[in-house]
């Protein structure tokens, strides 16, 4: 792509710093430095100097940096203003670049040119987003290592063994007077076969990265009484909620941000679950049960010295297919069962006191493992929903082409699946995109990215 137009942005955060950046990249951006600079400074060289109005007035002095087409975040002639980072100084260096042929940037219009310049595909554009977003280190991590490339590589690598098999099964339906079956063939079947533990492992680490980017959204819900807020304090580190021996304290939900080695929770307290006794608690159950129908994890306190009774079954049984469940016997400080997970036929159960922090340790290793979270894997990237999606989509085709070649040998519909892999991973990497799904991409994006 060759833009027409130059853009602008301050691309630091609004408000007051030490140092302020307005970016400009487009055609226009040696005009744009000539002006405000007095001349085009040597590229990839730090520059001090006076950044000068149209009267030849010295709006601010600091550090311009020129990179020239095409090696350049975007892929254009790029130009940053370094000054001081008050408001007033970088609105009086953005309007000077304005008035020089300059635009303002839409959000993400920096990332978006790179893209289309080929600077970067479009997974690892995705990543510059998520990088400034990281809410914790190891999810800062797996986004450089999108932003690297990690994901991208093991996109492409599983793209050209799809191109592969693609070619020889396309080969076999061109040249069918050949006296030898290839679709027939077992390395045919294998290479398939090849494809999908492949697919397996990238939807795997896939899915770890939208754990990291994403979070999970951990419910607290079970009968009054039990030590639910007691448990919430406990993993929040802080006193969140109100802790009585009053059952029904909590009247409403309260949420908590925390981080399990990396993974963000988006913990939520709800009020105990029973026949409500005024409108206020009613809000309260009903609000719960909205909580638990949107959960990740639901973790099910009761009291360790009565057991799971008839309401928390009804409990579990109400809960969503799709969420993972683990019920925490609390207050093991009073009934005198040792910390520790133990797993039945229905459902894992973590005893623990909410009071001494006894098995707490327990509780967060199956915590993790329930989400199919694994700590320190270097390998792991960064991903998003779209990205799951498209990850399903290629394997229901492959498996489907496996299917018609090992029952029916229709190359024809192999092929074709394998076709609608192929243009499935495309939209991880943009090769296969819309203006639409790039507008909502790059739209979130901060201005100035």
């Amino acid at each position: 792509m060759h833009s027409t137009d130059t853009i602008a942005a301050v691309s630091t955060p609004p408000g007051r710093g030490g140092i302020g950046i307005v970016r400009v990249s487009g055609p226009a951006t040696v005009a744009v430095a000539e002006a405000l600079i007095g001349r085009l400074p040597s590229p990839r060289s730090a520059h001090y100097c006076a950044f000068r109005d149209d009267a030849n007035r010295v709006m601010d002095r600091g550090v311009a940096l020129y990179f020239p087409a095409p090696a350049s975040f975007t892929g254009e002639d790029v130009l940053e203003l370094q000054g001081h980072g008050g408001p007033v100084v970088m609105d009086m260096l953005l309007a000077a670049t304005l008035a020089h042929g300059a635009r303002p940037a839409r959000p993400g219009e920096f990332s978006e040119r790179a893209f289309l310049n080929g600077c970067m595909d479009l997974s690892q554009a995705e990543a510059v987003a998520d990088l400034i977003d990281s809410g914790s280190r190891a999810a800062a991590r797996s986004a450089m290592r999108s932003l690297d490339g990690a994901f991208s590589d093991q996109v492409q690598a599983l793209a050209a063994a799809l191109t592969e098999v693609r070619a020889l099964i396309e080969a076999c339906i061109d040249f069918p007077e050949e006296e030898v079956d290839f679709l027939s063939d077992p390395q045919l079947q294998q290479r398939l076969n090849s494809l999908r533990e492949q697919l397996a492992e990238i939807r795997a680490s896939a899915g770890r990265g939208v754990l990291l980017k994403e979070g999970v959204r951990v419910v607290l819900a079970g009968q009054p009484n039990v030590g639910k807020s007691s448990l919430m304090n406990l993993l929040a580190g802080r006193d969140s909620a109100i802790v009585t021996d009053v059952p029904g304290t909590t009247r409403d939900i309260i949420r908590e941000h925390i981080q399990l080695d990396g993974l963000p929770l988006h913990v939520i307290d709800t009020a105990g679950i029973r026949a409500p006794g005024d409108v206020v608690e009613e809000r309260g159950v009903e609000r719960a049960w909205d909580a638990i129908e949107s959960a990740d994890a639901l973790l099910l306190v009761i009291d360790d010295r009565t057991g799971v009774a008839h309401a928390d079954r009804e409990i579990l049984a109400r809960t969503p297919a799709g969420v993972s469940r683990i019920v925490v016997n609390n207050k093991i400080d009073l009934s005198g069962a040792d910390p520790g997970a133990v797993r039945t036929d229905e459902e894992v159960h973590v005893r623990l006191s909410a009071t001494t922090g006894a098995g707490i340790e327990a509780l967060e290793s199956c915590l993790k493992e329930c989400v199919g979270y694994e700590l320190g894997e270097e390998g792991s990237f960064m991903a998003r929903r779209r990205h799951l999606d498209a990850l399903e989509r290629t394997q229901a085709a492959v498996d489907t082409a496996h299917e018609v070649l090992a029952t029916r040998r229709a190359g024809e519909l192999a092929a074709e699946e394998l076709r609608q892999a192929q243009q499935a991973l495309g939209e991880i990497t943009g090769e296969v995109t819309s203006d639409d799904i790039l507008g909502e991409i790059f739209s979130r994006f901060c201005i100035g990215k």
